[in-house]
């Protein structure tokens, strides 16, 4: 159904432009591309960024998994290193700590026209992906080749089917939901 699609680049661009877009937007009007809100999130006193990111989990997973009931979307999962992990998340962490902003919320925010977003954030990021792009020769065949294991989804694990898993995820986040919103938080 979507092979043309697949082969046309320009396309994909333009879709994920405006897919890109309305993700600012939306983390916009959530407010978590204030500084103030991410960083009460970080101190366990305001869980909007939570609310957020587990509503986002909710749709995004059960589209995803209708769209791969339709033959509309697969899974593609690549094994991981040990490694990698290890280093992306220490990366990660450390420029959420220092900046406040994590790379999606540092776009929304410069597109709310924050100037420690644009500075601080899409500079550090461009310098970041240049520096990891210099050393990446030299990483392939050391640390980040450390650890590999496969990645399996939960029901390949469980051996069950997936819409057992996605409806008990729902079900989860709906309660967690519910009790932030019960506790005022």
């Amino acid at each position: 159904m979507l092979t043309a699609l697949h082969k046309n680049a320009r396309a994909q661009l333009f879709i994920g432009l405006l897919i890109g877009t309305g993700f600012g937007f939306f983390l916009q009007k959530g407010g978590v591309t204030t500084y103030d809100v991410i960083v009460g999130q970080l101190l366990l006193q305001d869980f909007t960024v939570v609310k957020l990111m587990l509503s986002a989990v909710v749709v995004g997973m059960v589209g995803f998994y209708l769209l791969k009931g339709k033959g509309m979307a697969q899974v593609h999962c690549k094994n991981v290193t040990l490694g990698s992990v290890v280093i992306g998340g220490l990366i990660f962490g450390a420029g959420f700590a220092v900046l406040g902003y994590c790379p999606g919320t540092v776009a929304g925010a410069v597109g709310q026209g924050w100037l420690d977003a644009l500075v601080g954030g899409v500079v550090g990021m461009v310098l970041g992906a240049g520096i990891f792009a210099r050393l990446y020769p030299r990483l392939v065949g050391g640390v980040l080749a450390r650890g590999e294991y496969e990645v399996r989804t939960i029901p390949e694990v469980l051996g069950v089917n997936e819409w057992v898993v996605v409806g008990g995820v729902v079900v989860l986040i709906l309660a967690v939901l519910y009790l932030l919103e019960a506790l005022g938080v």
